[in-house]
């Protein structure tokens, strides 16, 4: 069987659409669209559905899916193995994460782990709703609630935790709560439920509910940036947080704790580059987690106002 039309198979099932695959593998529409019908020709049964809205897999092709990945794995094992022959990492690393974590620790992380080995291409890329390691979307992901089901590997990473942070102007100007109750006159910055991914997201809720003064931002960084220009107070991540000048942690008794963490496809965990880059995040994030947890023990009930 041809590689090469497998490997233009694999595409278009993973993007749904022969012109996206095409792109993908940087050839033009019509060779993509001829290797696949070769590739039936030779199967001798349609593999896809070819709709006006993209092309289905057949139950041929979904089978074909589970074949030609395994075969993708063990070229890419023959190639991650001939290259450590040559002592020198190489390869590009796609890894998912949540737009918090990736802009405010991640990137700087990895792009020192990518200064360190110059033939290692890493792509941070923010993390979907919904997403497939399987179809090779991403090699490593870091989330917040783990899939039950799959051919998944996942590791604990780090608890981390957030706080409700105000800008110091802002509270000179509006005065500082000092109980719950007291939200009732601030704007409250949040997320926008829509675009929470998971229900491990939800606790703006804890502080919704004492205020109608809103202002939503489906970003981290966005509520970062609003509640630092003085919009309002928000429930930020304390690992980010601590950090930005002027920023002032209120409300102490008021805490989240969550985890972050980290999945491979047990297809290609074993992969030289990927499990390099599993085994540096898995260092770091146990070196760093100090950062990640506000350990600063909450005031007594005696000593609450």
């Amino acid at each position: 069987m041809n590689w090469d039309h497998l490997r233009v198979f694999l595409a278009v099932a993973r993007r749904g659409q022969i012109l996206a695959a095409a792109q993908a593998l940087g050839l033009n529409h019509a060779t993509v669209a001829r290797r696949l019908d070769a590739l039936e020709a030779a199967m001798g049964v349609p593999l896809f559905e070819r709709r006006p809205s993209g092309s289905i897999p057949t139950e041929a092709g979904e089978r074909l899916v589970e074949v030609a990945e395994r075969i993708e794995t063990e070229i890419l094992e023959i190639t991650e193995d001939t290259r450590a022959r040559g002592a020198r990492l190489a390869g590009t690393v796609r890894i998912g994460a949540p737009d918090g974590l990736g802009t405010y620790f991640l990137a700087a992380e990895l792009g020192r782990l990518q200064q360190d080995h110059p033939d290692l291409v890493i792509e941070l890329v923010p993390l979907p709703r919904v997403f497939s390691l399987s179809r090779r979307e991403a090699d490593l992901a870091v989330c917040l609630d783990p899939p039950k089901e799959g051919k998944l590997l996942v590791s604990r990473l780090t608890d981390y935790t957030l706080g409700v942070y105000a800008a110091g102007a802002y509270l000179a100007a509006w005065g500082t709560p000092a109980r719950d109750e007291d939200l009732a006159t601030h704007v409250l910055v949040t997320g926008v439920d829509d675009y929470a991914y998971t229900s491990s997201l939800d606790y703006a809720r804890a502080l919704a509910r004492w205020t109608r003064r809103h202002f939503r931002c489906a970003s981290v960084a966005g509520q970062i940036e609003a509640v630092q220009a003085g919009v309002g107070i928000g429930i930020l991540h304390d690992f980010v947080a601590r950090g930005i000048p002027g920023l002032v942690r209120i409300l102490p008794a008021v805490t989240f704790r969550r985890a972050y963490h980290l999945l491979s496809h047990r297809d290609t965990h074993a992969l030289a580059r990927v499990a390099f880059c599993r085994t540096y995040l898995a260092r770091r994030f146990r070196e760093e987690r100090r950062l990640f947890i506000d350990e600063t023990p909450a005031p007594s009930a005696e000593g609450a106002p």
